[in-house]
């Protein structure tokens, strides 16, 4: 497991890169900082780890604290498996209300919008 936070942040920064955002890591304690013209995103990442439940809780918690630009997306990034059904006890209706997307990386670096 060890490592594979990094993996998920570099498919993940790869991806927007793909989609025309400049992006930066580990800004401002946020794993992920990216910029499309006016369109501004904050990601926190995990990786896989032995207890991916308690770690989305911990990650939803610095997202939460780190929310302060109301015009931004914020983004919550997990590998496939135990970590995404963790993120998705959370409802729907309150990611979207907190405006918080949820995307998932493959083992083979692959990033999807979950939802």
């Amino acid at each position: 497991m060890r490592g594979d936070e990094e993996r998920v942040v570099a498919a993940f920064c790869a991806w927007l890169e793909q989609h025309g955002w400049t992006v930066q890591r580990e800004v401002g304690f946020i794993d992920v900082s990216a910029q499309r013209g006016d369109e501004r995103i904050y990601a926190e990442v995990k990786g896989r780890t032995s207890e991916p439940g308690l770690d989305v809780d911990t990650m939803f918690g610095q997202l939460l604290r780190r929310m302060t630009d109301a015009t931004a997306r914020y983004a919550v990034v997990v590998p496939e498996g135990r970590a995404l059904t963790a993120v998705l006890r959370v409802p729907a209706s309150v990611l979207e209300r907190l405006g918080i997307d949820v995307y998932a990386v493959t083992d083979d670096g692959a990033v999807s919008r979950v939802g």
